[in-house]
């Protein structure tokens, strides 16, 4: 395949990125406008705005896992040589977006639920998916062997995919005050349509924006590890006796 080829990827994403860029910066002018100009909720007032932003940041945090996931079987099976780049290229992301929802859902949660923060079963499923992130990163910096770092990452972030369910159904399987879900869903979204297409329009523009941050990250994480195997093989040759 020639994207397993670092050189062949690095070409494409020099041409791909800026497109991504324009489109993610189109898509989510229109979709802030539309989020504006929609309707205020006959419950939550115009706090229902904060759902624009929080909803897609929720999206992306498990998206961006399920990534890693996928990343991680690469490596640990089909030993893609860009698959534990994927990987680490995706973890700081994947941390902000939780962070992001984390907080927005904070924001949201107060006016109400009259609490920032309560220990049901999606708030915890979700701040431990912002753990894993964090120490899946941490992972990955603290060993100076890339092989042995990356296959304990691919086997942590696999490990941890389990979580990715859980914080799915989280409001299925047990009492919460999260609510439950209204576009995903088996009988159609539940949500008016005047609301619904604002979100969508969101959940895109910020999906194609993650996807233009990724290869940014992977492109600087490829220059990254030719910079240090060149410094290798300079250090070597300077040990060589003349």
């Amino acid at each position: 395949m020639e994207l397993a080829n670092p050189t062949r990827f690095v070409a494409l994403v020099d041409k791909v990125v800026p497109w991504l860029a324009a489109i993610a910066v189109l898509v989510l002018g229109v979709g802030l406008y539309m989020s504006f100009a929609a309707p205020e909720d006959f419950q939550q007032g115009i706090t229902v705005r904060i759902m624009y932003i929080h909803v897609p940041f929720a999206w992306l945090a498990m998206m961006c896992y399920t990534l890693m996931a996928v990343s991680a079987l690469g490596t640990l099976v089909w030993r893609h040589p860009l698959a534990d780049v994927a990987l680490k290229s995706a973890a700081p992301i994947g941390a902000a977006f939780t962070a992001l929802a984390l907080i927005t859902g904070s924001i949201w949660g107060k006016p109400m639920w009259g609490t920032w923060w309560v220990w049901d079963a999606r708030l915890t499923s979700v701040f431990v998916l912002f753990l894993m992130y964090l120490g899946i990163i941490a992972l990955t910096r603290a060993l100076d062997d890339a092989s042995r770092a990356a296959w304990a990452a691919a086997i942590i972030t696999l490990v941890g995919f389990i979580n990715i369910p859980i914080i799915k159904f989280s409001v299925d399987w047990w009492n919460t005050l999260h609510q439950p879900a209204s576009v995903f869903r088996l009988g159609g979204p539940t949500i008016d349509p005047s609301l619904l297409w604002p979100l969508l329009v969101m959940a895109v523009g910020f999906t194609v924006l993650f996807f233009a941050l990724h290869l940014m990250a992977m492109r600087t994480e490829i220059r990254r590890r030719r910079v240090i195997a060149m410094r290798r093989v300079a250090a070597r040759q300077a040990e060589r006796p003349v």
